[in-house]
């Protein structure tokens, strides 16, 4: 035991575990790779926790007994909770882990506050600043990811909750005076330790959280997703600096830049800055045109069913599949690997177009592609297809709706218009698979339906590509 609270052996554990969470964000930057970064930030995690515990003094005994049965319970329900959640749920786990991440920073930050110098008196100053800062940023996450959770799942507490942003009159106004207050609190607890301003802030920031989520429209929830990720990262880094803990810092600091980043992308994506999305309320409402703009799109789709696809399909030579959140609901995954694998026995060029953005979760269609085994080579990225739709004779648009409104670029009026979209309809054939005219998430209607070179296959998109797959064996 001596020998394990060697303070070499525990830098030793921290940094390889250090490497091995830099390799798993590595790993999860790619396909192919992502099972194995998933199982570096396991052995890194395992390797932090033991280090961790067996070096510290506090832990021993009962409280010993205590730890292991949490870690060990907490681990069982988390396997419990992967293993039955649908794809489609996917994103509303996430964004609830999200709010544990928050909460235990809480708790941390409070228990820290309640121990005090040691000598019975309040933390010092550095350490009440430390304190604050983890338990604002803790609360904010764990109500906006609360929330987010409810969005996403369409219901909070047994009461329906709508995507549409709830805009507040003066919200801008309304954070500024949030803001001001976080700073008072502050204040008032930095100064000699008084828990009013503690407990005031805790209870401002938490009401800020569901204020900054309640504010961002459902076509923003993947950004929305990637940013609380940003802030539990962050939240960890301010309990390592509480707790005095290099690795939980590290580890915090490479959560919370990574979601940054990717929420920077992915806005890039929109053709939006990151302000925008968190205080502009996208999807309130439609934007007035003006006299003499562009008509809302209007007239007859062309329907199709799945004998006539199936016979437009063994007569091409190249086939692009879209898949949006339509297929992740119809859970339509493998019922399209197989139909890829037919027409690809029949010599057909099938690849697959993803757009950052598609789905409720960064990489959504990445990882149900991966579920069903689809290869990774014929799985592009928007900047890597777009150029050979022209040259495409079929596009089959599985569920997806806004990433293909041609309004983005046509339209500036548009709420997407700038948006960079996958250009479908200039290929030779598009044809889009929904089941009913409604609008996409973002609320606002496709232009491409009504185009010339798109015919409709209405109707479940698992239902519909299995008649299409049969179609094509017979």
């Amino acid at each position: 035991m001596q020998f394990l609270n060697s303070q070499l052996l525990i830098n030793a554990a921290y940094l390889v575990a250090a490497v091995l969470f830099i390799l798993s964000l590595r790993g999860l930057s790619s396909q192919e790779t992502a099972r194995r970064g998933n199982l570096y930030g396991v052995i890194g995690m395992v390797i932090a926790m033991a280090a961790t515990i067996a070096t510290n003094p506090h832990v021993a005994g009962k409280f010993h007994s205590f730890l292991m049965i949490a870690v060990f319970g907490g681990g069982v329900i988390g396997a419990v909770m992967a293993a039955r959640v649908a794809m489609t749920g996917m994103p509303e786990l996430v964004a609830l882990l999200h709010s544990f991440v928050g909460l235990a920073a809480v708790l941390v930050g409070y228990s820290l506050d309640l121990l005090g110098d040691g000598a019975g008196g309040p933390p010092h100053l550095a350490h009440r600043i430390e304190i604050y800062i983890d338990v604002w940023i803790g609360a904010i996450t764990t109500t906006g990811s609360v929330l987010a959770f409810g969005k996403l799942r369409g219901k909070l507490l047994g009461k329906k909750i709508s995507g549409t942003p709830l805009l507040l009159p003066a919200r801008h106004w309304l954070n500024l005076a949030m803001l001001i207050g976080s700073i008072a609190c502050a204040y008032i607890y930095a100064k000699d330790g008084n828990q009013i301003g503690l407990h005031i802030g805790t209870a401002i920031a938490g009401v800020l959280g569901v204020h900054l989520v309640a504010a961002i429209g459902g076509a923003d929830m993947p950004v929305v997703v990637s940013m609380l990720n940003s802030y539990s990262g962050w939240t960890a880094s301010a309990a390592g600096f509480m707790l005095g803990n290099d690795l939980l810092i590290i580890t915090g600091a490479l959560v919370g830049s990574s979601g940054a980043i990717l929420s920077y992308i992915m806005c890039r994506a929109m053709n939006r800055s990151i302000w925008n999305v968190i205080f502009g309320g996208f999807g309130a409402a439609p934007a007035k045109k003006p006299e003499g703009g562009a008509a809302q799109p209007a007239g007859e789709v062309q329907e199709i069913d799945a004998p006539g696809l199936a016979e437009q399909l063994k007569e091409a030579k190249s086939v692009v599949i879209v898949p949006g959140y339509g297929m992740a609901v119809g859970r339509a995954q493998h019922a399209v690997r197989e139909m890829t694998e037919v027409l690809r026995n029949r010599g057909v060029n099938v690849r697959f177009a993803i757009h950052p953005v598609a789905g409720r979760l960064p990489g959504h269609m990445n990882v149900l592609l991966a579920e069903a085994n689809v290869p990774y080579d014929i799985v592009l990225e928007m900047d890597e297809i777009n150029g050979d739709l022209p040259e495409t004779d079929v596009v089959m648009v599985i569920g997806a709706n806004d990433i293909v409104n041609p309004a983005a670029e046509d339209d500036p009026t548009s709420p997407i218009a700038g948006m960079p979209v996958l250009q479908v309809w200039k290929s030779k054939l598009v044809i889009v698979n929904k089941r009913s005219r409604a609008a996409g998430y973002a609320g606002i209607d496709n232009p491409l339906f009504y185009k010339p070179v798109t015919k409709m296959l209405f109707g479940d998109a698992k239902d519909a590509v299995e008649k299409v797959v049969t179609a094509l064996k017979a």
